[in-house]
């Protein structure tokens, strides 16, 4: 690549809350096993926040390791982007109260929504932003607080979701860890398979809405295995097929944490071994946003990324929302 376009991650963090949601305290909530659990979705236990702590407080923490690791302080920041389906209000953006939290004074402030690719799609943004010279250091953040938009008398969804925090600096430079490729995708005809039908426009809060449970997290969970399988292995063989690689050739793949079943089908379909994918699922559920940079931290700390790494980043999620971000580590 030309020397103006190497936009590396130059620094990580995340932070996940203390409190632990065990499938064991699930069965005493709905009627549900741990075994049951397990079996369909990979997960052990997820995190939730205590009462009063929103999405912008876990955001900041993350946000604050990451600066942490790339040497750079509150006043180097040129622009945050946080990516949350949870904020803390529909406006002002999440964004604009981690800025005020970390004492960001210059930096520009904006969330974007893309459910569970939110946070390939905010690396895309902010590496377009930092190669065209218009920013040089940009904080990227994908956290959620899932937890408050758990329907838990619902047995199909509860059991999924969980919160948490991750974070990295992006800005230019040859020693860190290169983005070669972004590649991002959506299907809108799709989007009624996983909605919040209540709260927005369509249907503005209001007693009918909240009797009816329209505030908490819907889906459609045959539809959306079957869409995440076929367009997840669709775009990792594309994203490979455009930078001269093939699946094989990548090191290590961090996917979305949505379902142990789906990331195992997917790398059955690509004919790779489930040892190139990361996975930590079990301990945390579906943090959406947050879960890819909460993956990208642990694999850094479990010395599963090495120098010269072929990484692939690869999420799909409401909208229809999907992407792929390929990084030479």
């Amino acid at each position: 690549m030309q020397e103006e376009e190497k936009v590396s991650i130059t620094g990580i963090g995340s932070y996940l809350p203390r409190k632990i949601l065990t499938n064991y305290d699930l069965e005493k909530m709905i009627d549900t096993t741990n075994d049951w659990i397990i079996q369909r979705t990979g997960i052990k236990e997820r995190r939730i926040t205590e009462n009063g702590v929103t999405t912008s407080d876990l955001a900041t923490k993350a946000s604050l390791k990451a600066m942490k690791d790339a040497k750079v302080s509150p006043k180097d920041l040129d622009m945050i982007i946080t990516s949350t389906i949870t904020p803390d209000h529909f406006f002002p953006s999440t964004s604009c109260y981690i800025q005020q939290k970390i004492g960001a004074t210059r930096a520009s402030a904006f969330d974007i929504l893309a459910a569970c690719a939110g946070f390939i799609y905010a690396i895309s943004i902010g590496q377009s932003f930092v190669s065209s010279g218009a920013a040089k250091t940009v904080l990227v953040v994908g956290a959620e607080c899932l937890s408050k938009i758990t329907d838990y008398k619902d047995r199909t969804t509860c059991v999924l979701f969980g919160d948490g925090a991750g974070a990295v600096i992006l800005q230019k430079s040859e020693k860190k860890h290169q983005i070669l490729y972004t590649n991002l995708a959506a299907d809108g005809s799709q989007a009624d398979v996983l909605i919040m039908p209540g709260g927005g426009a369509r249907n503005p809060a209001s007693l009918e809405s909240v009797q009816k449970r329209m505030h908490y997290i819907q889906f459609k969970g045959k539809e959306v295995f079957k869409l995440a399988i076929n367009n997840i292995t669709k775009l990792i063989i594309e994203t490979a097929k455009k930078n001269n690689l093939k699946p094989k050739d990548i090191d290590l793949i961090i996917p979305h944490q949505s379902n142990l079943r789906i990331i195992e089908a997917t790398m059955q379909k690509l004919g790779l071994p489930m040892e190139k994918a990361f996975v930590n699922i079990d301990k945390y559920g579906n943090t959406s946003s947050a879960s890819i940079p909460i993956a990208i931290d642990e694999a850094r700390k479990a010395g599963r990324l090495r120098k010269g790494n072929i990484v692939m980043l690869v999420a799909f999620g409401g909208g229809l929302t999907w992407g792929s971000s390929l990084i030479r580590w």
